[in-house]
């Protein structure tokens, strides 16, 4: 879970201010609250499928009107491996953690791509590469 990382921004947010936000954190999603409570979430792919796909002015258009009601949430007694299940089986890469019905963090899809499991992508990568090198010599 990433504390650190969590975004939030009030529903009536552009989606240009939310870009703007999550780009400068270096983020994939905000959680949307109001009174303190979660009420949805927007992310890149809303920012792709509900706001450009749909030809909506980045501008004026509010999270409100894209983003994702009532999101999944996990709780925080919760395993790391049974938030990216479900993840996984919903289609989804981004879950709020909510204790107590407040939000204290989110599980990224990207959590699960630790230093060793990225290093043994690259190592892959790297491989494949050679192989494709190799068969056009």
């Amino acid at each position: 879970m990433e504390q650190e990382k969590l975004l939030t921004a009030p529903p009536e947010t552009t989606v240009s201010q939310a870009a703007d936000l999550m780009a400068r954190r270096k983020v994939g999603a905000v959680m949307v609250v109001e009174h303190q409570s979660l009420i949805g979430i927007f992310t890149e792919r809303d920012a792709v499928f509900r706001v450009m796909a749909q030809g909506r002015d980045p501008q004026t258009t509010r999270l409100a009107e894209v983003m994702t009601t009532a999101p999944q949430t996990v709780d925080p007694d919760k395993s790391f491996g049974y938030a990216l299940l479900l993840m996984h089986e919903k289609g989804f890469r981004h879950m709020p953690v909510v204790e107590n019905g407040k939000l204290i963090g989110v599980v990224s899809a990207r959590n699960a791509l630790d230093p060793d499991l990225e290093e043994f992508i690259s190592e892959s990568q790297r491989r494949k590469q050679i192989l494709r090198e190799r068969s056009i010599v």
